[in-house]
């Protein structure tokens, strides 16, 4: 239970700090900014709740653990339900705070009223934002895995690797839709912003789809690695 529940604090804290960035400090940093916020946001839960529930904090990530082997049905199952609801705590307190003063210069590099949903910017295609998705997820992924493997992993920096790989996605996804690669993080924002949900498939599709191409292509490498250790 307590790694459900660290599961929650997590995504809570991603979703309050990582897109309250771009909702309350968007004007003075920049999409560059919150991409950076994003990651640095990551690497402190990595490094705190990493031991207890091993710092999933978005269900791609604990999909690809769950076909991978490393995590169980059940697990699976409370990481998930654990991480949806976080997330809607988290942007809910955002909501809070943009409700709480109408007069305050919110707007950040998405806008106040859609409290840093994930949607398709102007000039975007589903088909864009959907192969963004894949292609930033796989990366990211990739990344949790070969930095967290048992055999071949960075111990103590795979909290480093996995924090900057973060923000280097946000960097590059968010003038697509805002970059997701997190189920949960693009669900709590849309709970309390409903037109999001227009493009929610692609957030839940796009992660998915690209956690099970990291999955399969760690797999692929990791044997070469072996071979040469």
């Amino acid at each position: 239970m307590k790694k459900y529940l660290a599961e929650g604090i997590g995504t809570m804290f991603l979703v309050l700090l990582a897109c309250g960035s771009a909702v309350l400090a968007g004007p003075s940093i920049g999409g560059y900014g919150v991409g950076v916020c994003f990651g640095l946001v990551l690497i402190c839960l990595c490094y705190c709740i990493g031991n207890i529930s091993g710092c999933h904090v978005n269900p791609a990530v604990s999909f690809a653990m769950w076909i991978s082997g490393k995590l169980n049905s059940k697990d699976f199952a409370g990481y998930v339900v654990s991480q949806l609801i976080g997330a809607v705590i988290g942007a809910g307190f955002l909501y809070w705070f943009v409700d709480m003063s109408p007069e305050f210069n919110f707007g950040g590099v998405t806008g106040a009223n859609n409290l840093a949903t994930n949607v398709l910017q102007p000039g975007a295609t589903s088909g864009m934002a959907l192969l963004t998705e894949i292609l930033l997820t796989f990366f990211f992924v990739f990344i949790i895995l070969g930095a967290t493997d048992e055999n071949h992993g960075f111990g103590k920096f795979a909290g480093l690797a996995i924090g900057i790989a973060l923000g280097l996605v946000n960097i590059v996804g968010i003038p697509v839709d805002n970059c997701s690669v997190n189920p949960a993080r693009s669900f709590g924002p849309a709970v309390f912003s409903p037109d999001a949900f227009g493009d929610f498939w692609i957030m839940v599709v796009g992660p998915l789809v690209g956690a099970a191409i990291a999955v399969v292509a760690w797999r692929a490498v990791v044997p070469y690695l072996t071979k040469k250790a």
